[in-house]
Parts: structure tokens; sequence; C-alpha cells
């Protein structure tokens, strides 16, 4: 196979050869044979133009790519600390739903052990900041749901030894 200069090099040579030709006939031909190396030296260039230039666009996309699932992550982060720095202000119907999406997100086989996990991590932090907006007429409603939730937290593996988060 050619190279792109293996190509110019032939063409040059044709080109001296018709430089030292006498016989027309000759110098039609060899000028052919100069034309068309010259027309696969610039397609064989072209093609590996436009392969670097694949591979360099591919390269860019992966990097803009990881880039802006670093800047996805970093969003995401920020919504979920703004959601539980709210958590207690939250109504605890939203708050289960909240917990069902969460516990959904992984993968199949995992979603008993996440489930845990974010209860777990929901007790621990239970009295975290916002607690203290939470108005005093929803202390009623907190009690008379939350067996019914700590119930429901145990069927899916969720469940905290001392309660729901609160």
């Amino acid at each position: 196979m050619f190279r792109p200069q293996q190509h110019r090099e032939k063409a040059a040579a044709y080109g001296e050869l018709i430089k030292h030709s006498s016989d027309q006939g000759e110098n039609d031909e060899l000028q052919k044979l100069r034309d068309r190396h010259s027309a696969l030296a610039d397609n064989e260039q072209g093609l590996a133009d436009d392969y670097d230039s694949a591979v360099n666009a591919a390269e860019q996309n992966r990097a803009r790519g990881l880039a802006l699932a670093a800047e996805e992550e970093h969003v995401l982060r920020c919504l979920g600390a703004a959601v539980i720095m709210q958590w207690n202000a939250l109504p605890k119907t939203l708050q289960r739903e909240i917990f069902d999406t969460a516990g959904s997100v992984g993968k199949l086989l995992e979603t008993a052990a996440l489930r845990g996990q974010i209860a777990r991590f929901l007790h621990k932090h239970k009295n975290d900041a916002g607690r203290k907006n939470v108005p005093a007429a929803d202390a009623h409603h907190d009690a008379k749901s939350g067996a019914a939730a700590l119930s429901r937290w145990d069927d899916e593996g969720g469940a905290v030894p001392d309660g729901l988060p609160r």
C-alpha cells in the first residue's frame, strides 16, 4: 500500500522522465501517470487527515462528555444536599416519594441495600438543620404516619432501628 509521500515521489519521478523524453506519445503516457500518482497522493493524504480528525473528534467528544458528567454530578450533589438540608421540613408523603425514587435508582439487585443505606443516612441526620422549621401542627401527623412508614421501610429492607428520620 502506497503512502502519500510514496505517490508524490512517483509523480516527481514521472515528471523527471517527462523532461528527458522527446516522444509525444510517451510524454502523454508519463503525464497521465504523474497526474494519477499526484491524485492518489492527495486522496491518501485526505483519508489520513479525515482519520486523524475523526480520532481527535472522538477524543474531544469523550473529554467533553467527561466534563459534562462531572458537572452533572456536581449539580446532583448540590441538589441532594439541598434536599437533605430541608428534609425535616418536607411533608412525609414527599419524603416517602423521594426515598422510593432514590432507592430505585441503583441496580435492581442492589435496591434493598441502597434503600437501607439511604434509611440509615436519613436516620443519622434526622436532627440536622431544617427540623426547627417544622410547624407544631405537623407533630401529630408525623407520629401517626411514622408507624406506617416505618413498617413500609422495614418491608422494603430499609428499616432503621430507632424509627423514622425526623
